[in-house]
């Protein structure tokens, strides 16, 4: 089977809405690929003028989290009919930075999952290990971990369309990267534990991202690897330099 690269931007906590837009227009031009699925995840204020400015282009805009509820009491949060109504059609969930920051678990995630494909909304759901875990052996044990629970209850044909992006947390806004047989070697045990779940059929549809400090310089060997569907990128895509990346094949 061949899967469609899908190389995501994060912005993280960064653009304004007005340079939100003109982070959009800059890219646009330099984007335009369609061999591959380009998303830029933003804040969610930047949803909608993002959006504006990237329509009748490539670029899909996704949102970086969303709340597990329909609606209710949950002040700050936003819902996945919010989402929804507003065009969005990826978001990022279980980021370690939402983790590590913001207490989420491997329990949220998964609820969160579930309501995503509830809304008809990929998630792009986020693994990975800390150093320490790496240097102590137990990456893979920790990472399969981590996709079980999240995937706990969604049936076979929504966890084919789901995206999952791998980022060893010790490689993310450090400028340190796996190498190519590490990432690979992630990516492939996590299809693995997929077809474990599901089936070999679901484990060949699913798209597996890398993320952590990719590069226009690393993303070309990264995704070759027969694992690797693409990259979740951080700082680059704030930058001219994501269209690069986006263009890895060119």
């Amino acid at each position: 089977m061949s899967r469609k690269k899908i190389i995501a931007g994060n912005w993280k906590m960064n653009m304004t809405p007005t340079e939100a837009v003109e982070l959009v227009n800059t890219l646009k031009p330099l984007v335009a690929n369609d061999e591959v699925d380009v998303i830029f995840c933003v804040p969610a204020i930047d949803i909608m003028p993002a959006m504006e400015a990237a329509k009748g282009t490539n670029i899909h805009i996704g949102a970086e989290n969303m709340y597990y509820e329909d609606k209710g009491a949950y002040t700050g949060e936003i819902s996945p009919a919010m989402l929804k109504d507003a065009g969005v059609k990826y978001v990022v969930i279980g980021h370690s930075e939402r983790r590590e920051y913001f207490a989420e678990t491997d329990e949220t995630v998964n609820k969160k999952v579930l309501k995503a494909f509830e809304y008809g909304i990929t998630p792009i759901v986020c693994c990975g290990e800390t150093l320490t875990q790496r240097e102590q052996g137990i990456t893979l044990d920790w990472i399969r971990q981590q996709i079980k629970i999240a995937f706990l209850n969604v049936p076979a044909e929504n966890a084919a369309n789901a995206v999952i992006a791998y980022e060893p947390i010790w490689a993310i806004g450090t400028g340190k990267v796996a190498t190519t047989e590490q990432a690979q070697e992630v990516c492939g045990a996590i299809r693995e534990c997929i077809a474990e779940i599901y089936d070999e059929a679901t484990a060949e549809a699913i798209r597996i991202q890398y993320g952590g400090s990719v590069s226009a310089a690393s993303a070309p060997e990264l995704f070759a690897q027969p694992d690797i569907d693409g990259g979740l990128v951080g700082g680059a895509s704030l930058k001219p330099e994501f269209g690069k990346i986006v263009n890895y094949n060119k």
